[in-house]
């Protein structure tokens, strides 16, 4: 966490979270009043915080790495802006550090140069559109951080993203796997392309995928910017 973030959990009169997330903050929190709730229900969550702000609490909505990058920042905005403007509560986002970044600073540099974020959970997304958006990632030589990698359910996609970028990519392609960045129990291995997915892969996993240039030099995962070095 930001110490600005932390700040402003300490700062909360109420902390409204995903169960997970509230959990991994409870030293944070154990004076706080905590609405949290499952998977699913991102809805009514993010609705109680801004009814919780209305009554005139300062309410913190906790996300996971970064709440504008597949976090609450937006689906709190875009509820906000339905409240009638004399009641609408001040919301401020709070940066956090994501995964893409934490685990890239864990792998060594490989997004030193252009890179496509992409994220395989076909939740709230169809799998036909995830798809497209990996084929011209890689049909662009983007290096490709996929968020949201592989399920117990969801074990599948995996496979066909590795399909898609061999089309592009030698089959060495330099592939890094962080899995919980920048929390207890990180672990990282660096792969290639033709085997990664060989590796364990879960939900908190990031795949890091190198673009053609991309290379590992004493344990280093390394993007080259262009520099003459």
């Amino acid at each position: 966490m930001s110490p600005r973030a932390q700040q402003a959990v300490a700062d909360a009169t109420r902390v409204v979270g995903y169960t997970k997330y509230v959990e991994l903050i409870e030293d944070l929190i154990k004076d706080k009043e905590v609405v949290s709730t499952g998977m699913m229900q991102e809805i009514d969550r993010c609705q109680k915080a801004l009814d919780l702000a209305m009554e005139g609490h300062r309410v913190a909505v906790v996300s996971s790495g970064d709440p504008g990058i597949y976090g609450m920042a937006g689906l709190v905005l875009e509820l906000a802006t339905k409240c009638p403007a004399e009641d609408r509560p001040e919301v401020e986002v709070i940066s956090g550090i994501s995964a893409v970044g934490a685990s890239a600073a864990c792998l060594g540099a490989p997004l030193m140069h252009d890179f496509a974020v992409i994220s395989l959970s076909d939740l709230l997304t169809p799998w036909e559109v995830i798809r497209r958006r990996v084929e011209l990632a890689a049909e662009g030589d983007f290096v490709i951080a996929l968020y949201n990698p592989k399920s117990v359910k969801r074990n599948w996609q995996i496979e066909e993203v590795k399909n898609i970028v061999l089309k592009h990519r030698p089959v060495m392609t330099p592939v890094g796997i962080v899995h919980h960045a920048s929390r207890d129990g990180e672990a990282k291995v660096i792969a290639n392309l033709g085997g990664f997915t060989d590796e364990h892969i879960d939900m908190f996993s990031m795949v890091i995928i190198g673009n053609s240039r991309t290379y590992v030099k004493e344990g280093y995962m390394i993007t080259p910017r262009g520099y003459q070095v």
